[in-house]
């Protein structure tokens, strides 16, 4: 799932490729991508692009249409991607046959594709007049690299929580941006367990768990940007410390990755390194083995 960084990456490339473009189409491939109908995406034909933001993990590009803003706006999901092209394919897209489920042409022959793999369906689409206008966008949390998001408004949000950290650091409506495989990355810097409750942690685990946040991404932001879309996804699994490495050696101890798996998804994590070189048991409800 592209998460926090990789967004960002996306933003910083779109703002620097697509600004100042008018657009010439905007073809939904896969109606149920597309959640709004008031304005129509037909509304965004001959509009310029003004700029591009992220918001969580939602790309947002505003775009100029007669002196009205409008907003394309769009979350990738799990396994939604932007495939970009100097010289948009001239070939029909074929609903119901293709990953395509958003194509956007620029005026210069350039634009990209949105794309799901998969048979889960979960990318969106949005046009709107305003982001805030995003039910998912309106419900979003702090962003963590906002410079007024510092350690005492983290510990505020933690504060009572008797949520498991790694829920926590996941839910978009209490800290925007960060997703499954970042908050491995997270816990695993911060040595803490996945199943620790936030409401438990004393100052000097905030303390270590908001450093690790903070550093966390800030290093992955900065190594996405400058990146072209097509180049993200592998800078990502290169960067992941334990993520996605269930059964390599944690890079800090020499222990063995190990995983907690779950209906959809999964989370890493070194037992040395985060549990006391207890192994978590392989259940969602359960706490470590005794």
């Amino acid at each position: 799932m592209p998460e926090m960084p990789e967004v960002q990456g996306l933003v910083e490339f779109l703002r620097g490729r697509a600004t100042g473009l008018a657009v010439t189409r905007a073809t939904v491939a896969n109606i149920a991508a597309l959640k709004t109908y008031d304005p129509p995406l037909t509304a965004l034909h001959g509009a310029k692009i003004a700029g591009a933001e992220r918001h969580g993990k939602f790309v947002d590009l505003r775009a100029d249409a007669a002196g009205d803003e409008l907003h394309l706006v769009f979350h990738l999901a799990k396994a939604g991607w932007l495939r970009w092209y100097d010289e948009l394919p001239k070939t029909v897209i074929k609903p119901g046959r293709t990953p395509i489920a958003l194509r956007v042409g620029f005026d210069d022959g350039s634009g990209f594709d949105l794309t799901e793999a998969g048979t889960k369906k979960s990318l969106a689409v949005y046009a709107a007049r305003s982001a805030a206008d995003v039910p998912g966008i309106a419900r979003l949390g702090p962003d963590p690299l906002d410079p007024a998001f510092d350690r005492d408004a983290f510990a505020a949000l933690l504060a009572g929580r008797r949520t498991q950290i790694k829920g926590v650091l996941r839910d978009q409506a209490i800290i925007a941006g960060v997703g499954n495989a970042y908050s491995d990355e997270i816990l695993h810097a911060a040595k803490m367990s996945p199943y620790a409750l936030a409401a438990s942690l004393d100052d000097a685990e905030i303390d270590r768990l908001f450093q690790a946040m903070t550093d966390t991404l800030t290093d992955a932001v900065a190594t996405a940007s400058g990146k072209p879309p097509a180049d993200l996804k592998d800078a990502k699994r290169r960067g992941m410390q334990v993520h996605g490495r269930r059964g390599e050696a944690c890079p800090v101890c020499g222990d063995e990755v190990r995983s907690v798996f779950f209906a959809d998804n999964s989370l890493e994590y070194c037992p040395t390194c985060q549990t006391g070189g207890k192994i978590l048991a392989d259940r969602r409800l359960s706490r470590l083995l005794k």
